[in-house]
Protein backbone atom coordinates (compact mmCIF):
# COMPACT_ATOMS: atom_id res chain seq x y z
CA UNK A 1 0.00 0.00 0.00
CA UNK A 2 2.70 2.23 0.74
CA UNK A 3 4.67 1.89 -2.70
CA UNK A 4 1.60 2.09 -4.33
CA UNK A 5 1.03 5.28 -2.32
CA UNK A 6 4.71 6.44 -3.69
CA UNK A 7 4.34 5.66 -7.00
CA UNK A 8 1.78 7.87 -7.33
CA UNK A 9 3.00 10.59 -5.86
CA UNK A 10 5.68 10.51 -8.23
CA UNK A 11 3.44 10.23 -11.42
CA UNK A 12 1.88 13.32 -9.51
CA UNK A 13 5.29 14.70 -9.59
CA UNK A 14 6.30 13.77 -12.93
CA UNK A 15 2.70 15.46 -14.20
CA UNK A 16 3.61 18.33 -12.62
CA UNK A 17 6.54 19.11 -13.70
CA UNK A 18 5.97 18.05 -17.46
CA UNK A 19 3.43 20.21 -17.21
CA UNK A 20 5.33 23.63 -16.52
CA UNK A 21 8.18 22.90 -18.74
CA UNK A 22 7.91 25.37 -21.83
CA UNK A 23 11.50 24.46 -22.99
CA UNK A 24 11.47 22.91 -26.90
CA UNK A 25 7.85 24.40 -27.43
CA UNK A 26 8.51 25.63 -30.47
CA UNK A 27 10.35 22.68 -32.21
CA UNK A 28 7.38 20.61 -31.22
CA UNK A 29 4.99 23.02 -33.15
CA UNK A 30 7.36 23.06 -36.28
CA UNK A 31 7.36 19.59 -35.97
CA UNK A 32 3.89 19.36 -36.11
CA UNK A 33 3.35 21.68 -38.59
CA UNK A 34 6.38 21.14 -41.00
CA UNK A 35 4.66 18.46 -43.23
CA UNK A 36 2.24 20.86 -43.95
CA UNK A 37 4.89 23.60 -44.67
CA UNK A 38 6.05 20.50 -47.36
CA UNK A 39 2.90 19.88 -48.64
CA UNK A 40 2.25 23.11 -49.41
CA UNK A 41 5.73 23.90 -50.90
CA UNK A 42 5.94 20.67 -53.63
CA UNK A 43 2.23 21.23 -54.50
CA UNK A 44 3.42 25.45 -55.81
CA UNK A 45 6.59 23.84 -57.30
CA UNK A 46 4.67 20.87 -58.91
CA UNK A 47 2.00 24.01 -60.20
CA UNK A 48 4.78 26.08 -61.66
CA UNK A 49 5.93 23.23 -63.49
CA UNK A 50 2.77 22.11 -65.05
CA UNK A 51 2.54 25.87 -65.66
CA UNK A 52 5.61 25.78 -67.75
CA UNK A 53 5.28 22.07 -69.28
CA UNK A 54 1.62 23.33 -70.77
CA UNK A 55 3.01 26.80 -72.44
CA UNK A 56 5.60 24.81 -73.92
CA UNK A 57 2.95 22.34 -75.81
CA UNK A 58 1.12 25.66 -76.50
CA UNK A 59 4.15 26.92 -78.49
CA UNK A 60 4.72 23.62 -80.00
CA UNK A 61 1.51 23.50 -81.43
CA UNK A 62 1.97 27.13 -82.49
CA UNK A 63 5.04 26.52 -84.58
CA UNK A 64 3.77 23.40 -86.42
CA UNK A 65 0.38 25.01 -87.75
CA UNK A 66 2.19 27.90 -88.61
CA UNK A 67 5.65 25.77 -90.26
CA UNK A 68 2.48 24.13 -92.11
CA UNK A 69 1.00 26.94 -93.26
CA UNK A 70 4.33 27.83 -95.23
CA UNK A 71 4.79 24.49 -96.62
CA UNK A 72 5.30 24.51 -100.67
CA UNK A 73 5.87 28.56 -100.91
CA UNK A 74 8.12 29.07 -103.77
CA UNK A 75 9.58 32.08 -105.86
CA UNK A 76 8.79 30.20 -109.08
CA UNK A 77 5.29 31.79 -109.71
CA UNK A 78 4.71 29.74 -112.83
CA UNK A 79 4.67 26.58 -110.66
CA UNK A 80 1.84 25.72 -107.94
CA UNK A 81 3.86 24.08 -105.28
CA UNK A 82 2.58 20.73 -103.50
CA UNK A 83 3.37 19.18 -100.13
CA UNK A 84 5.27 16.08 -99.89
CA UNK A 85 5.74 13.39 -97.67
CA UNK A 86 9.04 14.50 -97.09
CA UNK A 87 7.90 18.37 -96.06
CA UNK A 88 5.47 16.60 -93.20
CA UNK A 89 8.06 14.59 -91.90
CA UNK A 90 10.30 17.32 -91.78
CA UNK A 91 7.87 19.77 -89.56
CA UNK A 92 6.49 16.76 -87.38
CA UNK A 93 10.43 15.99 -86.49
CA UNK A 94 11.18 19.66 -86.13
CA UNK A 95 8.10 19.57 -83.27
CA UNK A 96 9.20 16.49 -81.79
CA UNK A 97 12.13 18.14 -81.52
CA UNK A 98 10.64 21.14 -80.09
CA UNK A 99 9.24 19.41 -77.27
CA UNK A 100 12.18 17.22 -76.15
CA UNK A 101 12.84 19.28 -72.70
CA UNK A 102 9.78 17.84 -71.78
CA UNK A 103 10.01 13.91 -73.96
CA UNK A 104 7.15 14.61 -76.37
CA UNK A 105 7.96 11.86 -78.59
CA UNK A 106 6.92 9.02 -75.47
CA UNK A 107 3.94 11.09 -73.54
CA UNK A 108 2.79 13.05 -76.63
CA UNK A 109 0.95 13.25 -79.66
CA UNK A 110 0.80 15.31 -82.30
CA UNK A 111 -1.39 15.75 -84.90
CA UNK A 112 -1.67 17.67 -88.08
CA UNK A 113 -4.64 18.03 -90.01
CA UNK A 114 -5.72 20.09 -93.82
CA UNK A 115 -9.13 21.46 -93.31
CA UNK A 116 -10.35 22.25 -96.80
CA UNK A 117 -13.64 23.04 -98.96
CA UNK A 118 -15.17 19.94 -100.91
CA UNK A 119 -15.84 21.43 -104.40
CA UNK A 120 -18.76 19.06 -104.99
CA UNK A 121 -20.56 19.40 -102.03
CA UNK A 122 -19.28 22.89 -100.63
CA UNK A 123 -18.68 20.62 -97.26
CA UNK A 124 -15.77 21.34 -94.38
CA UNK A 125 -13.48 18.26 -94.58
CA UNK A 126 -10.30 17.21 -93.78
CA UNK A 127 -8.03 16.15 -96.66
CA UNK A 128 -5.35 14.42 -95.21
CA UNK A 129 -4.27 14.38 -91.88
CA UNK A 130 -0.59 13.09 -90.37
CA UNK A 131 0.55 12.61 -86.61
CA UNK A 132 3.69 11.71 -84.74
CA UNK A 133 4.57 11.13 -80.87
CA UNK A 134 3.41 6.99 -78.97
CA UNK A 135 0.28 8.84 -76.55
CA UNK A 136 -2.68 7.00 -77.83
CA UNK A 137 -5.05 9.75 -78.87
CA UNK A 138 -7.05 11.40 -81.68
CA UNK A 139 -8.21 14.28 -83.02
CA UNK A 140 -11.40 16.18 -81.82
CA UNK A 141 -12.28 17.10 -85.59
CA UNK A 142 -12.74 13.87 -87.13
CA UNK A 143 -9.80 11.68 -89.34
CA UNK A 144 -9.03 11.65 -93.49
CA UNK A 145 -11.12 8.42 -93.34
CA UNK A 146 -14.35 7.95 -92.98
CA UNK A 147 -15.00 10.63 -90.07
CA UNK A 148 -13.47 13.48 -92.51
CA UNK A 149 -16.79 15.65 -92.65
CA UNK A 150 -18.19 14.29 -95.81
CA UNK A 151 -19.85 11.02 -94.49
CA UNK A 152 -22.97 11.26 -91.55
CA UNK A 153 -20.69 13.86 -89.28
CA UNK A 154 -20.26 17.29 -90.64
CA UNK A 155 -17.53 19.91 -89.65
CA UNK A 156 -18.76 22.96 -89.44
CA UNK A 157 -15.24 24.52 -88.38
CA UNK A 158 -12.04 24.56 -85.79
CA UNK A 159 -11.56 26.15 -82.79
CA UNK A 160 -13.45 27.06 -80.08
CA UNK A 161 -17.26 26.83 -80.09
CA UNK A 162 -17.59 31.30 -79.73
CA UNK A 163 -15.34 31.93 -82.64
CA UNK A 164 -14.96 28.99 -85.42
CA UNK A 165 -12.83 28.66 -88.04
CA UNK A 166 -13.66 27.57 -91.75
CA UNK A 167 -11.48 27.08 -94.68
CA UNK A 168 -12.42 28.91 -98.12
CA UNK A 169 -12.70 27.68 -101.17
CA UNK A 170 -9.45 27.01 -102.96
CA UNK A 171 -7.19 27.63 -99.66
CA UNK A 172 -6.92 25.35 -96.72
CA UNK A 173 -6.63 25.41 -92.87
CA UNK A 174 -3.16 23.89 -90.68
CA UNK A 175 -5.07 22.65 -87.75
CA UNK A 176 -2.20 21.56 -85.22
CA UNK A 177 -3.35 19.64 -82.21
CA UNK A 178 -0.91 18.81 -79.36
CA UNK A 179 -1.72 16.11 -76.54
CA UNK A 180 0.58 15.42 -73.50
CA UNK A 181 0.59 13.64 -70.46
CA UNK A 182 2.08 14.93 -67.56
CA UNK A 183 3.00 13.35 -64.64
CA UNK A 184 5.28 15.89 -62.63
CA UNK A 185 8.35 16.15 -61.04
CA UNK A 186 7.41 13.57 -58.67
CA UNK A 187 6.07 11.47 -61.50
CA UNK A 188 2.37 10.94 -60.43
CA UNK A 189 3.30 10.88 -56.71
CA UNK A 190 0.94 14.09 -55.68
CA UNK A 191 -2.38 13.31 -57.85
CA UNK A 192 -2.76 11.84 -61.12
CA UNK A 193 -1.53 12.48 -64.33
CA UNK A 194 -3.16 15.69 -66.17
CA UNK A 195 -3.44 15.96 -69.58
CA UNK A 196 -2.59 18.98 -71.48
CA UNK A 197 -4.28 19.66 -74.67
CA UNK A 198 -3.31 22.70 -77.27
CA UNK A 199 -4.02 23.81 -80.83
CA UNK A 200 -3.22 26.10 -82.85
CA UNK A 201 -4.83 27.31 -86.55
CA UNK A 202 -3.05 28.91 -89.48
CA UNK A 203 -4.61 29.51 -93.21
CA UNK A 204 -1.90 28.71 -95.38
CA UNK A 205 0.62 31.54 -96.66
CA UNK A 206 0.96 31.23 -100.62
CA UNK A 207 -0.81 29.34 -103.32
CA UNK A 208 -0.94 25.75 -103.09
CA UNK A 209 -2.19 22.83 -105.35
CA UNK A 210 -4.57 20.93 -103.34
CA UNK A 211 -5.79 18.44 -105.38
CA UNK A 212 -3.40 15.69 -104.80
CA UNK A 213 -3.61 16.77 -101.10
CA UNK A 214 0.38 15.07 -100.02
CA UNK A 215 2.40 14.14 -102.77
CA UNK A 216 5.18 11.70 -102.49
CA UNK A 217 5.32 8.70 -100.75
CA UNK A 218 7.29 6.81 -97.82
CA UNK A 219 6.42 9.12 -95.55
CA UNK A 220 6.74 8.38 -91.34
CA UNK A 221 4.02 10.35 -90.06
CA UNK A 222 0.70 8.15 -90.39
CA UNK A 223 -1.92 8.37 -87.83
CA UNK A 224 -2.50 4.69 -88.21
Amino acid sequence: MQLTTRKHARLRELARRLKGDTQAVSTIEFALILPLFIGLGLTGVELAYMSTVNMQVSQTALSLADNASRLGQTDNSSVTPTVTEDDIDSIMSGALRQGQGFDLQANGRIILSSLEVDDTTGRQYIHWQRCAGDLEKTSQYGDEDQNNGLGSTQITGVGSAEDRISATPGSAVMVAEVYYEHSGILKGTIGEKALFREEAIFAIRDDRNLEPGITGSGGESSCS
